[in-house]
């Protein structure tokens, strides 16, 4: 018998973390340095920040060659993959519950939100669905996107300002909306 056995269903009864306790501690101890040395670091230092992300699991190559603004939040560094040229831009935030991976030139613009988890809803406890998200080479992503868990967008791809994007997007398209959806061709850049 359950402690919940005289009351109605609520979603989330008997909602267990899918953590182990090693990776929880992980993540307190990494919340401690991006509220302090990672986001008081002047803002050209963006090697240094990339290099803390290293430090705690990223998969970064080349520190010299990767932008992330001090105000960006990641959740779960060892589950990020920054390509050189990649940028991640003011007040980005990377909730990674499954690994999120930006290519060669992959651009956040402010406030971009990358969301690599939800819960399944049809079931009391909620268990979390994570699935990771790729954003391709060249893409662009303009400021305030929401990018959903599963989703990968494809290379040069442009994505409009405050765009919902829960489906795969096509490369080489401009995309809009919410949900977004692709609305004409992206020729080369000149």
């Amino acid at each position: 018998m359950t402690a919940h056995s005289d009351e109605p269903p609520f979603l989330g009864r008997d909602c267990r973390s899918p953590y182990p306790r090693s990776e929880s501690f992980r993540r307190l101890v990494w919340l401690c340095v991006q509220n302090t040395v990672f986001r008081w670091s002047p803002r050209p230092w963006h090697w240094w920040r990339a290099w803390l992300l290293r430090c705690f699991g990223a998969s970064i190559d080349d520190l010299a060659r990767i932008v992330i603004f001090p105000t960006a939040q990641i959740y779960f560094p060892w589950k990020l993959s920054l390509a050189p040229r990649s940028m991640v831009g003011r007040h980005v935030n990377l909730y990674n519950l499954a690994p999120i991976r930006l290519e060669y030139g992959a651009n956040l613009s402010q406030y971009c939100h990358l969301c690599a988890g939800t819960h399944d809803f049809t079931r009391w406890d909620m268990p979390l669905i994570a699935l990771p998200i790729v954003i391709g080479r060249n893409v662009w992503l303009g400021a305030e996107v929401f990018v959903g868990p599963g989703v990968t967008v494809g290379e040069l791809c442009v994505v409009g300002a405050r765009s919902v994007v829960i489906k795969d997007l096509p490369s080489r398209k401009i995309c809009v909306g919410s949900p977004c959806r692709p609305v004409k061709d992206r020729a080369d850049p000149r």
